[in-house]
């Protein structure tokens, strides 16, 4: 049950622990996943329905302070309106712009059905990625332990699989910020090498008329 109420309330850290747990058999491993799976979709109807309820003010609420926080609102809003299958599949994977993302759906009033059906793919890939590295370095631990014993190495293996799961998602959440912005610097390329050909031009007609 604490795990269930960690996956829709806190998320990383309870998926990661959970397939730690199935790892060293204290936990059924399929069941954990399913319970934890399940936890973590009903998060995403949570973020859906403050959404939905408080419309995008609790968003300008979250960000009015950050201004490079609220120009990756905006993007993550622009790439919604585009492609909101991709947005609420992808998001589930970075850190910040999840939470975003749903309310910005629900504020939308975004198809139930649709949201439903993309925010569990999501959930899906995210709760894999989280619950199968808690249980590989669970499996770690296992191996270790017949040589050394001890609350210490417990520790660092856990500690070891949380991390590398924030890695993951600061790499992934940076990678998805910079494909935001991407369409804009080359746009702005483009219109330089534009314009600089339309004053080479101009440049060589003044030329021929003198």
């Amino acid at each position: 049950m604490l795990l269930f109420l960690g996956a829709i309330l806190e998320g990383l850290n309870t998926l990661v622990f959970g397939g730690f747990l199935a790892s060293v058999h204290k936990l059924n491993v399929w069941g954990t996943f399913l319970l934890l799976l399940i936890g973590h979709s009903i998060s995403g109807y949570v973020w859906y329905a403050v959404g939905y309820f408080a419309g995008g003010k609790s968003i300008d609420r979250w960000v009015r302070k950050d201004e490079k926080g609220r120009k990756i609102i905006v993007k993550v809003e622009e790439y919604f309106h585009k492609y909101s299958a991709r947005a609420l599949v992808f998001t589930k994977l970075t850190f910040s712009l999840t939470i975003a993302t749903l309310i910005t759906a629900g504020s939308l009033k975004y198809d139930l059905k649709k949201f439903s059906l993309f925010s569990f793919l999501g959930s899906v890939c995210w709760v894999s990625l989280t619950f199968f590295i808690g249980y590989f370095f669970g499996q770690s631990y296992k191996f270790f332990l017949e040589y050394i014993k001890g609350f210490l190495l417990f520790v660092l293996f856990l500690g070891g699989a949380i991390a590398l799961v924030y890695i993951i998602k600061l790499i992934l959440g940076s990678a998805f910020i910079k494909s935001l912005f991407i369409t804009d610097k080359i746009k702005e390329f483009s219109y330089k090498i534009r314009d600089g050909l339309e004053e080479f031009l101009s440049n060589d007609k003044d030329d021929d008329r003198s």
